[in-house]
């Protein structure tokens, strides 16, 4: 069993930056696959990003790809967020997951173990 902490959530203006960590305690984390979601108000939870046990491979949704990049420290136990060029509609809560599957994932079912969330707010 694994544990996750999100934190480095905030408000920030449209154009900004962030990066987002996810610190994990528990079993050994280069065992797991890790994600990103996010859940805006009054929208379902969305895939964000996604990376493999090693960091090697990496999958990103459209609404983020060439802005956000995802990276993980197993020394750290420590999966992050950069988030680039942030816009409004990036403002939500967002999660980070581990799941104990090979490869990359995107399917919130996939995930065994998730975060409390961190809040992320974009102003225009």
């Amino acid at each position: 069993q694994v544990q996750l902490v999100e934190s480095g959530g905030g408000l920030v203006q449209a154009g900004g930056s962030l990066r987002l960590s996810c610190a994990a305690s528990g079993r050994t984390f280069s065992y797991y696959a890790m994600g990103w979601f996010r859940q805006a108000p009054g929208k379902e939870r969305e895939f964000v990003a996604a990376c493999s046990q090693t960091g090697a491979s990496t999958y990103y949704a459209d609404s983020v790809k060439g802005r956000f990049t995802t990276l993980r420290n197993n020394a750290k136990n420590t999966v992050y967020l950069q988030m680039n060029s942030l816009k409004p509609e990036d403002t939500a809560v967002y999660y980070c997951a581990a799941t104990s599957r090979g490869g990359v994932r995107y399917g919130q079912n996939e995930y065994n173990y998730w975060g409390q969330g961190t809040q992320v707010t974009v102003s225009s």
